[in-house]
């Protein structure tokens, strides 16, 4: 996993000017649990990568399409549900693995580095009185914008996953 983030990390320098492999290399390999969350992102075909976002070190997903597709928003959603309710939900999986889903804000600032989610969207961190009406967000680049979309939480398709950022520093 290292050696693909390393490719990727030096494949992309616009995504995050200034900083060396070997300190993202020494922040991974210094704490066990980040090691363990990126190695699932990328093993869930997140393709991470080292992101600067409002001065902070972020590893984030940057496929170019959403991973880990097909869930609903968050756990009590998915418990809501009548029929077919997914196996699990974004904010679970991102939870479970000391992950937190992209912000809406952290989402617009990656479609600035490039087009991603052209054929799919993702789900974003929803405000919480968006979410205690039953609502959640999602994202996804169209035309050649972002467009910020609303469903209810517990719907789940084909074509929406979710993106996980990792802070770093």
């Amino acid at each position: 996993m290292l050696e693909s983030l390393k490719t990727r990390f030096e494949t992309n320098p616009a995504r995050h000017p200034g900083v060396a492999w070997e300190t993202v290399e020494a922040l991974l390999l210094g704490n066990e649990a980040r090691l363990r969350a990126a190695e699932w992102m990328e093993q869930s075909g997140g393709e991470p990568d080292v992101v600067i976002f409002e001065g902070k070190l972020l590893i984030c997903d940057c496929a170019q399409e959403s991973p880990r597709r097909g869930l609903c928003y968050d756990g009590p959603a998915r418990l809501a549900r009548k029929k077919n309710a997914p196996p699990s939900s974004a904010m679970e999986e991102a939870a479970s693995r000391g992950l937190r889903l992209m912000s809406e804000a952290e989402y617009r600032h990656l479609q600035g580095l490039g087009p991603f989610d052209r054929k799919t969207s993702s789900w974003v961190l929803t405000p919480e009185d968006i979410r205690a009406l039953g609502g959640a967000l999602f994202c996804e680049r169209r035309y050649g914008a972002v467009f910020v979309f609303h469903n209810g939480a517990d719907s789940y398709y084909g074509v929406r996953g979710f993106r996980c950022t990792l802070e770093l520093a």
